[in-house]
């Protein structure tokens, strides 16, 4: 582990909050089968709740009361209860991390947001930063669009800013609320699968200077590296509509995971020295069974390398740049031994692939 530096950018803490309206898979699946299946699309309904009962998920965390999904909303509805939910779970993650770190509110210099499920002007970090009291001089970058990446890709950010400034702390915050985007005119099969899928969920990242990182839990972060991969648009993203954001996923994804990611892993750690046999901890965006199943084929991991993204889906469902956060917070209480690497890795529209070097 020649390249394993400890003067690094340290996490400090993690935390996650997510809406009250908390639900078994089950129940989810009956309402939003009800919301867009019509009564005679029996095999279409079938379909439907055979492919939420095979995610792995046991409950969501939903932004509205479940009954009430039952009834299409327009764009300023969405709009307006997106932001009043992104404000409670944004505010109360980023709230519980900086508690859970030691961190006063005027010592943060940057914060880094991310979501790919709703947008406003200014960005939604605007009214974090007051209602958190983080100082009126924070550096912001709000990050649109990165979907399931955007967790990772905002922690890589983080390093970023933090490599260049040893004394300073940076927070990251990820608000994604994808029940909102519900589309209850399109009964295509890549809508089957999104539907059964996300969930709602906050989830905020403290983090420290190399200077202050002898007073952090966590990782140190050691380096990072984003791939776009050319071509690939077609396979992941958020079509804009009326309807809000329309998710689309395309079946093809769980084979490129499979047949690319692996040669990308291998380069970037053969670029510190190390190979997949010396990673303690597997850090991974639980995109959902298929993608987990092909990560675990195809970088051979050993049994149980990814039960904790497992855990994260099976309690929150996929909810999108959060979801690795949490993966990353059911570590953080379970690390591994001190002077072992990690891995954080996800997958997110482009197709980008976003890797994180970690060291305990």
């Amino acid at each position: 582990m020649s390249d394993m530096s400890p003067a690094a950018p340290r996490v400090a803490s993690v935390a996650v909050s997510a809406p009250p309206h908390r639900h078994r898979q089950g129940d989810i699946a009956a309402v939003f089968a009800e919301a867009f299946l019509s009564a005679d699309a029996v095999v279409r309904r079938r379909q439907f709740t055979g492919i939420a009962a095979h995610t792995g998920i046991a409950y969501r965390n939903l932004s509205l009361p479940l009954a009430e999904y039952r009834r299409p909303r327009t764009f300023t509805e969405y709009k307006e209860t997106w932001t009043a939910t992104a404000r409670r779970v944004g505010l109360d993650a980023l709230e519980q991390a900086l508690a859970a770190a030691g961190v006063r509110p005027g010592e943060v210099g940057a914060v880094i947001t991310t979501t790919t499920t709703g947008v406003s002007v200014p960005s939604f970090d605007a009214e974090l930063i007051q209602r958190a009291r983080l100082p009126g001089h924070v550096a912001r970058m709000p990050l649109l669009g990165l979907g399931c990446a955007g967790g990772a890709a905002g922690l890589s950010r983080v390093h970023d800013y933090l490599r260049g400034r040893p004394d300073d702390v940076a927070v990251l915050v990820s608000v994604e609320l994808c029940s909102l985007n519900f589309q209850y005119a399109d009964t295509s099969v890549a809508n089957l699968v999104a539907t059964s899928l996300f969930g709602d969920a906050a989830a905020a990242v403290v983090v420290l200077g190399a200077r202050r990182a002898r007073e952090a839990a966590g990782p140190a972060l050691v380096a990072a590296r984003s791939r776009l991969h050319p071509g690939t648009e077609h396979l992941m993203g958020m079509r804009v509509g009326n309807g809000g954001f329309a998710a689309f996923l395309s079946p093809e994804v769980p084979g490129f995971t499979e047949k690319y990611l692996p040669g990308e892993v291998h380069d970037f750690l053969a670029g510190h020295g190390l190979s997949t046999d010396d990673v303690a901890a597997w850090v991974c965006h639980p995109g959902g069974p298929k993608i987990m199943e092909a990560l675990d084929r195809g970088l051979g991991l050993p049994p149980g390398a990814l039960a904790r993204s497992r855990d994260s889906l099976a309690e929150y469902g996929n909810v999108s740049s959060a979801s690795v956060l949490d993966v990353l917070r059911r570590t953080l209480a379970a690390p591994p031994a001190p002077g072992s690497a990690g891995l954080l890795l996800a997958l997110g529209p482009g197709l980008t692939s976003e890797l994180l070097l970690l060291a305990w």
